[in-house]
C-alpha cells in the first residue's frame, strides 16, 4: 500500500502547489498593489499631456525638456501646467540675475561693457520680481477676482519677458567681449524662451 500511496500524495501536493501559484498570480494582476507597478504607464500619459500641449508655445522643445521632469505633478491640470511651467521660470530667471550679478563684478571690463551689463542686472532684477509676483497671485486663482488676477499675472509675466530681451538688447549692441556675452546671451534666451511658453499656458487659462 505505501508504494501506491506516495505517488498519489506526490500527485496531489503537485497539483496543491500548481493551483496555489495560479491563484497567487490571479490576486497579484487584480490587487490594488499592481497600481504601484502601473505607475510608468501614467506617467507616459501624463507625459503625453505635456507634449501634446507644449506643441502650441513658441518653444515646443525647450517647453518639454523643462517641463517633462514634472509630468506626474501636472498630470492632466492646465493650471499646474501653467503653474509649473512659470515655477521653473522663476528658477532661471534667478539662477541668470545671479550670473550678471556675478559678471558685473568681474575686473577688466570697458566702461561699455560694465554699463550694459549694470543695465542687465536691473533689467532682471525686475524680471525676478514680476515672476515672483505673477507665482504669488497663481496661488490664490480663484473666486469672483479670478479674472482680475490673471490680467495681473499676464501683465506681469509680460513685462518680465519685456525686461529679458531689454537685457539681450543691451548686450548686443554694447561692445561687451565675446565670451562674456556668449555665456549672458545664452543663458537671456532661455530665461526669455521658458517665459513665453509660460505666458502662452497662463493666457490658456483665460478663455
Amino acid at each position: 500500500m505505501e508504494s501506491l500511496t506516495l505517488p498519489k500524495l506526490s500527485f496531489l501536493h503537485f497539483y496543491a502547489l500548481e493551483a496555489t501559484l495560479a491563484l497567487t498570480f490571479f490576486f497579484c494582476i487584480t490587487s490594488p498593489s499592481l497600481a504601484a507597478r502601473l505607475e510608468p504607464q501614467a506617467k507616459g500619459s501624463d507625459t503625453d499631456f505635456v507634449k501634446t500641449s507644449c506643441k502650441v508655445t513658441m518653444y515646443p522643445d525647450i517647453c518639454y525638456q523643462s517641463l517633462s521632469a514634472y509630468a506626474s505633478t501636472i498630470q492632466t491640470s492646465p493650471r499646474e501646467l501653467a503653474n509649473t511651467a512659470l515655477s521653473v521660470t522663476l528658477n532661471s530667471a534667478q539662477s541668470t540675475s545671479t550670473l550678471v550679478l556675478k559678471l558685473s563684478k568681474e575686473h577688466g571690463l570697458t566702461r561699455g561693457e560694465a554699463a550694459a551689463i549694470a543695465d542687465c542686472v536691473e533689467t532682471m532684477s525686475d524680471s525676478v520680481d514680476e515672476l515672483q509676483r505673477s507665482m504669488a497671485e497663481m496661488k490664490d486663482l480663484k473666486g469672483p477676482e479670478f479674472q482680475m488676477k490673471m490680467s495681473n499675472i499676464q501683465t506681469w509675466v509680460s513685462a518680465a519677458l519685456t525686461n529679458e530681451d531689454t537685457c539681450m538688447d543691451g548686450i548686443e549692441a554694447k561692445a561687451v567681449n565675446g565670451r562674456m556675452k556668449d555665456s549672458i546671451r545664452s543663458s537671456i534666451a532661455r530665461v526669455a524662451h521658458l517665459t513665453s511658453n509660460a505666458l502662452a499656458f497662463i493666457n490658456r487659462l483665460s478663455y
